[in-house]
């Protein structure tokens, strides 16, 4: 059942869910913000990756592509062909416009997949939410919309000296019907709050006084107890259930036989203040938080667990379609959920693919299935004529390189970097620097490599390359020598066929855990060998 699929969400979806199979959904798509959240590797000059931008920037501009997905939705007719048509007399061809097209086809795609008891959560922020709630009104029925949760998503910051600072993203709660699942969580109280009403204690322990008024006239419930009068709108219990109090020691009599008697609430007997639509205790991810893996768009997994947690149950199947660096399936792995992730870019999918390597038992990795990626030379072929970008991070995938973000003029040559440390006393961390080549190779592409080794002080350079190498090549490597490690000896200069990568040949290098790290490597769930060891998760110049 759980299983990565590497494609157009609508097409997987289409092609691969059934109808009512999936218990939770959750989404986190981008925003439509003018500020590419969604963009992973912007260049320092200010460019950014062309697969990047087909993945998320265009998706939005009002084109061809969007007016179709809008016609489709409005010639289904219904309530979201009206609401569309709404949008569309309101927003006209818009980027906003092509942006909702997108969501309203996707959306209306989900509710197929959700069982009748399924529950759906969209998260987003203030720049589309109003018209998102809109959307699932008329997809989902008002009827259904259970909660507008608030989480507060950043420390206050002030966006611009023309509005006030932004800090809380919108999670819209929806379910299929008025049958579902919600098992409520309690947040922990406060010393503020515990402080303010906690002040009495006897040998059960700390309590407060709760009022046994009624809130509203209850005639039934006006009786006098024990020679105190009741009060004029009635008491909130009936006079059987005041006896019971009473025999339990839970009722505080006043001194004065005017005043009211009132019920004991022991804070040990409490789980805590009740769930509620506003999340603040689930603090956002900084950049030196164990579990950040240097994906601008990741949420804390925290929040996952929540979701998951209280609209599931243990073997129920979750969907992320937009599943990006994996919160949602570590979320639900964790937790003993099925799942099923889908996104667009061969970068998400490798990085999701390494999390769950370096955070579960191997056997747990190995009952996931990954489809749609490259599985053999024509594929391969066909990826790199397609989109030399998604060729390019599916490559470092492969062997679990981080793709370089581009320093300009500084890092020419280098499409990917692995780093390590190999137990010498120095402690230096080394690294393995990657070029790939999809096209046509020869001796001068490892003459170059050869140079930025030097130029960067590398232990060794790897040329990934989807043609077969050729005898110049291999000689070219041969001369540039070795690099000496406790593991014994490993070319300088190496040379992996797309062919070796896909038969399971790697980089000849020390035999160090956490090396195959694309981002900051996840935490560990099993207790690891003395000689395991953590890889430089980022570069410095990102802190």
């Amino acid at each position: 059942m759980n299983t990565l699929y590497y494609g157009d969400n609508l097409d997987i979806l289409r092609r691969y869910v059934k109808d009512e199979s999936v218990d939770l959904i959750y989404l986190d798509p981008p925003f439509n913000s003018a500020q590419n959240y969604n963009v992973l590797f912007q260049e320092h000059d200010g460019a950014q990756s062309s697969a990047q931008i087909k993945a998320f920037k265009d998706t939005w501009t009002w084109d061809q592509e969007a007016a179709r997905e809008y016609e489709d939705i409005v010639e289904q007719g219904g309530q979201l062909s009206k609401t569309m048509q709404a949008f569309r007399q309101i927003l006209g061809p818009t980027n906003m416009m092509a942006y909702l097209s997108m969501m309203a086809i996707r959306l209306n795609e989900l509710k197929r997949v959700m069982k009748p008891t399924a529950s759906i959560y969209l998260h987003c922020d203030s720049t589309a939410s109003h018209y998102l709630k809109i959307l699932m009104d008329a997809i989902f029925g008002l009827e259904n919309f259970r909660n507008e949760i608030v989480w507060k998503r950043s420390y206050g910051h002030g966006d611009s000296k023309k509005s006030m600072g932004r800090s809380h993203d919108t999670i819209l709660f929806y379910t299929y019907s008025k049958q579902y699942t919600l098992n409520r969580f309690y947040h922990k109280h406060t010393k503020e709050y515990i402080e303010t009403f906690f002040k009495f204690k006897d040998e059960r322990g700390v309590y407060k006084l709760e009022n046994l008024t009624s809130p509203n006239p209850r005639p039934n419930l006006v009786y006098e107890y024990k020679g105190f009068p009741p009060p004029v709108k009635g008491w909130r219990v009936s006079q059987e259930k005041m006896v019971e109090l009473d025999i339990d020691q839970r009722l505080y009599f006043p001194l004065k036989k005017d005043g009211r008697i009132m019920k004991k609430v022991y804070l040990h007997e409490l789980e805590g203040q009740p769930m509620t639509d506003i999340w603040t205790d689930i603090q956002p991810l900084s950049a030196y938080d164990a579990e950040r893996l240097g994906y601008p768009t990741q949420k804390p997994l925290a929040l996952l667990e929540r979701i998951i947690q209280a609209s599931s149950s243990e073997g129920d199947v979750v969907l992320d379609p937009f599943c990006g660096c994996g919160t949602s399936i570590d979320a639900a792995q964790k937790l003993n959920r099925n799942w099923i992730g889908i996104d667009i870019t061969h970068l998400a999918i490798s990085l999701i693919k390494i999390r769950l390597r370096d955070t579960y038992d191997p056997e747990i990795v190995k009952s996931y299935s990954v489809i749609g990626e490259p599985i053999s030379m024509p594929d391969a072929i066909a990826l790199a004529a397609q989109d030399k970008f998604q060729f390019q991070y599916w490559a470092l995938g492969l062997v679990g390189a981080r793709p370089a973000e581009q320093k300009k003029g500084a890092d020419k040559g280098i499409d990917g970097r692995l780093y390590f440390h190999d137990g010498d006393k120095s402690g230096k961390t080394k690294q393995v620097i990657f070029s790939v080549k999809g096209g046509h190779t020869d001796v001068k592409d490892m003459r170059d490599l050869r140079g930025v080794i030097d130029r960067e002080n590398a232990e060794i350079g790897v040329l990934i390359t989807l043609q077969p190498s050729t005898a110049p090549m291999r000689t070219e490597a041969a001369s540039a020598g070795v690099y000496q490690s406790a593991w014994g000896k490993h070319a300088k200069l190496q040379i992996l066929t797309i062919e070796d990568l896909l038969s399971g040949k790697r980089v000849d290098m020390p035999n160090t855990r956490g090396v195959n790290v694309t981002f900051r490597q996840a935490p560990k769930l099993q207790t690891e060998s003395d000689f395991e060891q953590n890889a430089l998760l980022y570069d410095e110049d990102e802190e």
